[in-house]
C-alpha cells in the first residue's frame, strides 16, 4: 500500500472576493510539480461563490467534470441548451468532450454557496458532449457508503467516460468500514468533508485528503462524526 497525505492548510487557495477557492491539485496560478493529479483525478476545488456573483460562460473540452454542492445554490447554464439549479442533495455532472460553454451564478444574493469541483480525465476523447443532475437524497445511507458515481449507465448515481467510482458516507463517532477497490490499477482519494476519521494509520479532518493506491480495501474509523467522500480512480492514465 502507498500513500499521499495533502492536509487541508497545505492546499493552493485563491481569494478573489467573489471566489474563494482551495485546490488539491495545481490549478489556475497554483502550480506544484508534486501535485498535478491523482491518477485520472486532476482538479479537487473546494469553491465558495458569494452572493450575486458566478462564473461567466467559458469553454471546456475532453474533461469529466462533476460539481457537489455542499450549500446553497448556482444556476447552471450551457451551450447544449439547458439551464438548472443545482443544490446541496444533488450532484451534477458534464462530459465536455468536443466543447461546451457554460456558465454557473449564485443567484441568492444574501447566501453565499459552497460546492466541490471535481475533473477527471476521460478515457474517451472527443464524445459528444452532454450533462446530467440528479438528486442522490434517497441514496443516502447512515454509517455506509453510498454510491454517487460510476462508468456505468445503470448503476446508482451519475455515470461518466472513466473507470471511476465516487462515493459519499455519513457516519457517527466510533464507526469502523472499510471500502474495496473495484479495480487492481485503481486508486482511491480520501476526502473529509467534515469530521476526524482514521485513514489506515492516518488521522484526518475537515478538508484533508490522503491517496491511496496498490491496495485492494482501505479502513475507515470515524473519530466523531463525519463525512466522507472516496474517489475511486485509474492510476495509470493515457
Amino acid at each position: 500500500m502507498k500513500t499521499i497525505l495533502h492536509k487541508a492548510n497545505t492546499r493552493g487557495h485563491a481569494n478573489h472576493g467573489w471566489l474563494n477557492s482551495h485546490h488539491t491539485f495545481s490549478f489556475a496560478n497554483y502550480y506544484n510539480p508534486e501535485r498535478v493529479h491523482f491518477g485520472a483525478l486532476r482538479v479537487l476545488n473546494d469553491d465558495t461563490i458569494a452572493g450575486g456573483t458566478g462564473f461567466g460562460t467559458h469553454p471546456h473540452d475532453n474533461m469529466e467534470i462533476v460539481s457537489i454542492p455542499i450549500s446553497g445554490a448556482l444556476e447552471h447554464k450551457d451551450s447544449m441548451g439547458n439551464t438548472a439549479v443545482i443544490q446541496a442533495g444533488e450532484v451534477q455532472v458534464m462530459s465536455a468532450g468536443t466543447g461546451i460553454f457554460h456558465s454557473e451564478y449564485n443567484k441568492k444574493q444574501d447566501e453565499a454557496s459552497q460546492f466541490l469541483q471535481i475533473w477527471l480525465f476521460p478515457n474517451r476523447k472527443n464524445v459528444a458532449p452532454r450533462y446530467d443532475q440528479i438528486s442522490i437524497r434517497e441514496l443516502e445511507k447512515e454509517n455506509e457508503f453510498f454510491q454517487i458515481l460510476s462508468p456505468n449507465t445503470d448503476d446508482e448515481g451519475v455515470w461518466v467516460h472513466q473507470q471511476a467510482w465516487f462515493n459519499l458516507g455519513n457516519f457517527t463517532r466510533e464507526t469502523a468500514t472499510s471500502y474495496k477497490l473495484h479495480a487492481t490499477n485503481s486508486g482511491l482519494y480520501v476526502f473529509v468533508l467534515k469530521g476526524r476519521v482514521e485513514v489506515e494509520g492516518h488521522e484526518l479532518s475537515d478538508r484533508d485528503g490522503l491517496g491511496i493506491w496498490e491496495t485492494n480495501s482501505v479502513k475507515f474509523k470515524a473519530e466523531k462524526d463525519s463525512q466522507l467522500l472516496l474517489m475511486e480512480v485509474p492510476m495509470n492514465i493515457n
